[in-house]
């Protein structure tokens, strides 16, 4: 029997031999073939078996039905396509605005010279500038005018070319750096355009499948991120810890009942809300972030260079980390009165954004001369500790008057914010039976009859069909370290008329 089998065994390998000996008349080159198979096959057979392996891969690779994206195209009859086509009426470029509207463009107040804490009118009055985020007072500092003219002799205007290619300059380099230093993270990256460095560090980090869980009461900067980066999102009430973690608590539940893939998740807020004037509650967004497994964006635009004891912002003012902080975003706009704005964190966080941060990636890099100014008032920032000092002893002196106004609300600013949200109390609304409208109208009227007692104020506004989450109206008032005391009171005295003025009786 076991000869047999031999004799089988064989005459098949003599089979196999003299098919592979006369492959070669069948299959041109196939000799190459057979002498690399038997080398390999002699010298190292797990390599054989490694690349059969990939050959079959590759196969069924090629093989496999292709990928197609779901269709869920809805198809039209002619007589629908051609019913929409006649139903369709084509939007102005410029729409015709309400008469409410147009009053107010007519209204609108005009400078003149350079902006500052005193603005000079075109009708030749000087208005008391509490409308600007000039929040240190270093609009019109003489010493930023020197080395802006400086500046502008040495580097020309601009570059002219995204920071990758070759539009960064060396100030570029040292700006990053002083950030770095001043807020105590490895490094930083800056953005020519305040407005785009949130809404583009979002997307850079946060992709279609992701999760984020963003405050309701995120500026319209945030809201355009979110959008972009295409993310699921989940929204808590404005600075509300109880139900944040009522929301991360059901994205938990969820996750056990679908068993879905962890993904990437971030929690997104404001250190100093623009909308409210509030102050974010950071250390138990801290807790939050560890117990949940999510990453924090935090948005430093307003209180960078405000908040904290040297204006290291709100980690600085809560005594927290900043490595606690996954994304530090902030802006250059506002207390360092130049323009753009920057991110800080861990050094990988800072090189991906390099590539992946549209703004930076494929806009113009930051002016020499703004950069030059940012540095500037970072140094005078470190400086003149008193500039912080002032600044609050200034909110103190006007929330001190303000606060007495029975017809307006302040609602939960914060004691220490430059920004004041003054709103017509909830019972005046309700006595006098107020419409937004109405609300808005009365608060513009407060403004004009600011403005004759010669502080230029404004009301706050929004893109309404844009915001998710609208605010009541209300008139913004930011107050500077550049005021005197003695024009911090005139000005709460002047509101504080004009409101009583404007809403009669119920004052």
């Amino acid at each position: 029997m076991q000869t047999l089998l031999g004799l089988q065994l064989d005459q098949s390998c003599g089979l196999f031999n003299s098919t592979c000996s006369n492959l070669p008349l069948y299959l041109p080159g196939s000799s190459y073939l057979l002498r690399y198979i038997t080398n390999s096959y002699q010298n190292d057979p797990f390599r054989v078996i490694l690349e059969l392996f990939l050959v079959f891969f590759a196969l069924k690779y090629l093989l496999s039905q292709k990928y197609n994206i779901e269709n869920n195209d809805v198809l039209l009859t002619e007589e629908e396509i051609n019913e929409l086509v006649d139903d369709w009426q084509p939007e102005p470029l410029v729409p015709t605005l309400s008469i409410s509207d147009q009053e107010i463009l007519d209204n609108v107040p005009v400078t003149v010279g350079p902006p500052g804490a005193r603005q000079k009118m075109r009708n030749g009055k000087t208005l008391v500038n509490m409308a600007a985020f000039n929040f240190l007072g270093f609009l019109g500092n003489e010493i930023f005018k020197t080395e802006a003219v400086r500046t502008l002799r040495k580097y020309g205007v601009g570059t002219c070319g995204p920071p990758g290619f070759y539009g960064t300059l060396d100030v570029h380099k040292l700006l990053e750096k002083d950030i770095a230093n001043f807020l105590g993270t490895e490094d930083a990256i800056i953005y020519s355009q305040g407005f785009s460095t949130i809404s583009s560090v979002i997307p850079a980090y946060v992709k279609r499948g992701d999760l984020i869980v963003c405050d309701e009461g995120a500026n319209f900067a945030i809201q355009k991120g979110i959008q972009i980066s295409r993310c699921k999102v989940r929204y808590f009430k404005h600075n509300d810890i109880n139900d944040l973690e009522g929301v991360l608590q059901s994205i938990l539940c969820e996750d056990l009942v679908t068993k879905r893939p962890v993904t990437r998740r971030f929690i997104v807020t404001e250190g100093l809300s623009l909308n409210y004037g509030d102050i974010a509650p950071l250390k138990k967004l801290i807790e939050f972030k560890h117990a949940y497994k999510f990453r924090i964006i935090l948005d430093e635009s307003l209180s960078f260079g405000v908040l904290g004891k040297r204006g290291a912002g709100l980690t600085e003012h809560f005594g927290v980390p900043v490595e606690d902080i996954d994304l530090l975003i902030g802006s250059m706009c506002h207390a360092l009165t130049s323009s753009g704005g920057f991110c800080a964190g861990s050094r990988e966080i800072i090189d991906h954004q390099r590539l992946s941060g549209l703004a930076y990636t494929f806009s113009a890099s930051l002016p020499a001369i703004l950069a030059v100014s940012a540095r500037e008032g970072l140094s005078v920032l470190q400086k003149e500790k008193e500039v912080l000092s002032s600044l609050r002893n200034n909110i103190s002196t006007f929330r001190s008057i303000v606060e007495k106004i029975p017809t307006i609300s302040l609602g939960e600013t914060s004691e220490i914010s430059p920004i004041l949200h003054m709103r017509i109390h909830d019972e005046v609304v309700e006595k006098l039976n107020l419409t937004v409208q109405d609300q808005e109208k009365k608060l513009q009227e407060t403004v004009y009859e600011v403005g004759r007692d010669g502080f230029l104020i404004t009301r706050a506004m929004y893109v309404s069909d844009q915001e998710l989450f609208l605010p009541k109206p209300s008139i913004r008032i930011c107050i500077s370290a550049a005021h005197t005391k003695r024009e911090i009171e005139k000005a709460a005295n002047a509101i504080k008329t004009a409101f009583c003025k404007v809403l009669g009786k119920h004052r």
